[in-house]
């Protein structure tokens, strides 16, 4: 299989990929990934092995110049790519990219979509195409759709993303003994600023969460400017709201999830890995499109999204209208009412 990234993507693959699985139980089922999302899928009983494209490595040795080392690393991942003697590849990401490693595997076999998913002319690459309509889908649905195309009778994962127990625990005892938190995921990937919720919104939301006993820490990625995002709500939350506890890697991001009551952000890669390991997510959408960028079917979710004329949108502006309109008595709203389903939830497990 193949999907290099994004984080958010890479996640929204793993219920159709995973479906492979039941479809050839005894295959050897490996995935190509680049470096970002590979702490998640290592973590998947299902996945035999997992093939990290050497991005940064090759992407440090263009840029300065140094080509001997450049030829010496692509030769040397290329030569292991083939000598895996692969006879199928299932191409999730169809761009030009994905589509030409694929080729170089030498799998003689190579399914993916035809156009418009697929981009960049890969779909010239592969052997087999899917037309799916219609032609705007959520990410969930096309993949699935991919896996239909291939193996009409898969059977989709009842737990689409699995967390190992070692990971589970460490993160029940970092979080203490005190109830389940909300978690609040305020920050986006660099190149996305447009999507974000502002801070203070965020800090409202836990403040008043607070004066009900609701228990609120703050979770960021390794991007400075996730960071600082993630430092901004903290400081106008006050006292409502904790820094979560450090999530080195995406399956460690993935326990903090899984042992939250429910999930707060923005369109990003973190809210599909919560809403695959079964968190509640209030999910606060501008310039992206609802359709494509919806939450795993499988898990209770809202969407929080204002039409104002211009969104969706494919690049964001910095003004981030679209953001900054959203209600914060309707996120507030929304999160009482996951909150609410949840903690009967937790009820009836305690009670069974």
């Amino acid at each position: 299989m193949v999907r290099l990234g994004a984080i958010g993507d890479v996640v929204r693959t793993l219920p159709a990929a995973a479906g492979l699985r039941s479809q050839w139980p005894n295959a050897q089922l490996a995935w190509l990934v680049e470096p970002a999302a590979a702490s998640v899928l290592r973590g998947q009983s299902w996945l035999d092995q997992v093939i990290v494209f050497p991005r940064e490595e090759l992407a440090q040795a263009l840029s300065s110049g140094r080509w001997l080392a450049l030829a010496r690393s692509w030769s040397a991942f290329t030569r292991g790519l083939r000598s895996e003697r692969f006879d199928l590849v299932v191409d999730f990401h169809a761009i030009l990219k994905s589509a030409l490693l694929a080729k170089l595997s030498g799998a003689p076999r190579r399914v993916s979509y035809a156009r418009p998913f697929a981009r960049e002319g890969a779909a010239c690459f592969a052997t087999e195409r899917a037309r799916l309509f219609p032609p705007k889908q959520s990410r969930f649905d096309r993949n699935e759709a991919l896996l239909r195309f291939l193996a009409s009778e898969a059977k989709l994962p009842a737990r689409p993303l699995e967390v190992p127990a070692p990971a589970l625990e460490r993160m029940t005892e970092l979080l203490g003994a005190e109830p389940a938190p909300v978690v609040i995921h305020p920050g986006t990937s660099d190149a996305t600023p447009y999507k974000r919720f502002p801070a203070a919104g965020y800090a409202a939301v836990a403040r008043a969460l607070a004066a009900e006993g609701v228990r609120c820490v703050v979770s960021s990625g390794p991007a400075a400017s996730d960071r600082e995002m993630a430092s901004r709500v903290l400081a106008a939350a006050g006292a409502a709201a904790r820094p979560a506890p450090a999530t080195p890697t995406l399956l460690d991001l993935a326990a903090l999830f899984a042992r939250a009551r429910l999930y707060l952000g923005a369109d990003s890669g973190p809210l599909h890995v919560a809403s695959l390991v079964g968190t509640p997510v209030v999910q606060l959408l501008g310039p992206t499109c609802p359709i494509e960028n919806a939450p795993y079917p499988g898990t209770p979710s809202r969407t929080l999204r204002v039409a104002i004329g211009c969104n969706p949108c494919r690049r964001g502006c910095a003004a981030a209208t679209c953001m900054r309109v959203i209600p914060v008595d309707a996120v507030l709203a929304a999160v009482r009412e996951l909150l609410a389903i949840s903690g009967s939830r937790l009820v009836d497990c305690a009670g069974s």
